[in-house]
C-alpha cells in the first residue's frame, strides 16, 4: 500500500526551498519598482542602485571582504568560478585542486590545461577526505593557485580551508574558495583565512533568488574580466574599465534577485547563522543515525566532525535514480540521484555506475520531514 504524504523537500544543496516570504516579497516589489542601475540618475535607477550597494556592503561584511567594491556579482557561482579560475591563471602556471571539486571548478581547469596550464588534484579516500599532508607533495616551483571547494556538494564533507590558507599564504600561493555549499551557513573570514578569492552563489544557504551570486576579491588580487561589454560608465574607453567591481560586471545587473539576495541576508541575521546550521546539522544527524541502521543501505562520507547537512547513500546495487523516483512518485519526497556533477568524488567514493541518493536538509525542513523520509526508505527497502 503507498501512503500518501504531503510534499517533503529535500534537496537544498541543489537549491533552498521554500524561500523566505521577505525575499519573494523583495524581489517583487524590485520588479515593480526598480529600473536599470547605474545608467541614469531617475529615482527608479537610483533605487536599483542604492540596493546594491547596500547588498555589496552586506556581502563584504559577512566575509570580511575589504571593501564593498571587492565585491562583483555574477549569475552564480559556476560563473564567479569561471571569471577567477579563466582571470587568474595562464599558460606555464601550475594549480593545485582536490577530488572534492565540482564541475563548476573542474571544467574550467581541464579547458586550461588543453592551454598549457598544469594541474594537480589531492586524491580522496574512500569516504571523500583528503589529506592534508599531500600539499607539500604538489607544490612546485610555477605553482600559483590553489583552487578548491569548500564543502562536498555530493558527501557534505568539510575542506579546512583555515588550514589550506595558511599554507597558501606561507608559499605565497593565489587562494580561491568555492564557497557554494557553505556561503550564508557556515562563518568565512577571508582575511584570517587567507582567501584570494571567494566565489559564492546566492541561492543556496543563502537562501536568496537564483541567478545571483558573486566572487569577493582580496585587495591586490587582479582578475581579468571573462566579459566585455556596457558597463553605464566611460563609454567611450574601447576597453573594459579598470575599476573594481565595473571590471567585472559587463552588462545589467539582476538587481531583482539581488533585492532579493538583500532580503534573505537581513533574514539570516534576524535567525542567527549559528542557529540556522544547528537546526540543520539536528535533522541530518538524526536522519543519519537512523538510516545507516536500515540493512542493505550504505552511506558515503565522513561524518566525524562539521560537515554540510548532506547525507548521500545507495542501497544495495539498485540504480539511485530507482530509488530517487520512487521517494519522489510513491511518497512525495525530492532528493537528487546520479552524479552531482561531481565525477571524481564518484570515481573516489566507487559509484560511478551507481551514482547516489542525497538528502540535503535547509532550515525550512522539520523533524517530521525526517521521520517520513526514513519512513519512505524503511518502505522502498522492504
Amino acid at each position: 500500500m503507498v501512503v500518501c504524504y504531503i510534499m517533503i523537500y529535500l534537496d537544498n544543496a541543489a537549491t533552498s526551498n521554500p524561500k523566505p516570504k521577505c525575499v519573494i516579497d523583495a524581489v517583487c516589489e524590485a520588479m515593480k519598482n526598480y529600473g536599470n542601475s547605474g545608467r541614469a540618475v531617475h529615482s527608479h535607477a537610483m533605487g536599483a542602485s542604492r540596493t546594491i550597494y547596500e547588498t555589496r556592503e552586506r556581502l563584504a561584511k559577512l566575509f570580511n571582504c575589504s571593501k564593498p567594491q571587492n565585491v562583483v556579482f555574477t549569475c552564480n557561482s559556476t560563473e564567479a568560478l569561471n571569471m577567477a579560475i579563466f582571470g587568474l591563471l595562464a599558460a606555464g602556471d601550475h594549480v593545485i585542486s582536490t577530488d572534492l571539486e565540482h564541475n563548476s571548478v573542474l571544467r574550467p581547469l581541464y579547458a586550461l590545461e588543453e592551454q598549457g596550464v598544469e594541474v594537480d588534484f589531492l586524491k580522496a579516500d574512500s569516504q571523500g577526505c583528503i589529506n592534508y599532508d599531500d600539499f607539500p607533495r604538489y607544490l612546485k616551483e610555477n605553482t600559483k593557485a590553489i583552487i578548491c571547494t569548500h564543502a562536498s556538494n555530493l558527501t557534505g564533507n568539510l575542506l579546512d580551508i583555515e588550514r589550506i590558507g595558511q599554507f597558501a599564504y606561507e608559499h605565497k600561493l593565489l587562494f580561491v574558495v568555492d564557497a557554494s555549499q557553505t556561503a550564508g551557513a557556515f562563518p568565512i573570514d577571508m582575511e584570517r583565512m587567507h582567501i584570494s578569492v571567494l566565489c559564492f552563489t546566492g541561492h543556496k544557504s543563502l537562501l536568496g533568488p537564483q541567478g545571483t551570486g558573486g566572487m569577493c576579491i582580496a585587495e591586490g588580487v587582479d582578475v581579468r574580466p571573462l566579459k566585455c561589454g556596457g558597463t553605464g560608465v566611460q563609454t567611450y574607453l574601447k576597453t573594459q574599465p579598470e575599476e573594481l567591481p565595473t571590471r567585472l560586471e559587463a552588462g545589467t545587473l539582476n538587481a531583482h534577485g539581488i533585492a532579493g539576495l538583500l532580503a534573505a541576508l537581513d533574514f539570516i541575521e534576524e535567525i542567527g547563522m549559528g542557529n540556522i546550521h544547528v537546526h540543520e546539522m539536528k535533522l541530518m544527524g538524526k536522519f543519519y543515525q537512523e538510516v545507516k541502521k536500515i540493512p542493505g543501505i550504505k552511506v558515503y562520507g565522513d561524518f566525524s566532525s562539521d560537515r554540510a547537512p548532506i547525507v548521500a547513500l545507495n542501497y544495495l546495487d539498485i540504480p539511485s535514480g530507482e530509488i530517487a523516483d520512487e521517494l519522489a512518485e510513491d511518497f512525495d519526497i525530492s532528493t537528487r540521484s546520479g552524479a552531482h556533477c561531481a565525477p571524481r568524488m564518484h570515481q573516489a567514493l566507487g559509484t560511478v555506475e551507481q551514482g547516489a541518493i542525497r538528502f540535503s536538509f535547509g532550515y525550512a525542513n522539520s523533524e517530521v520531514d525526517v521521520d517520513l523520509a526514513l519512513e519512505a526508505l524503511r518502505r522502498i527497502c522492504q
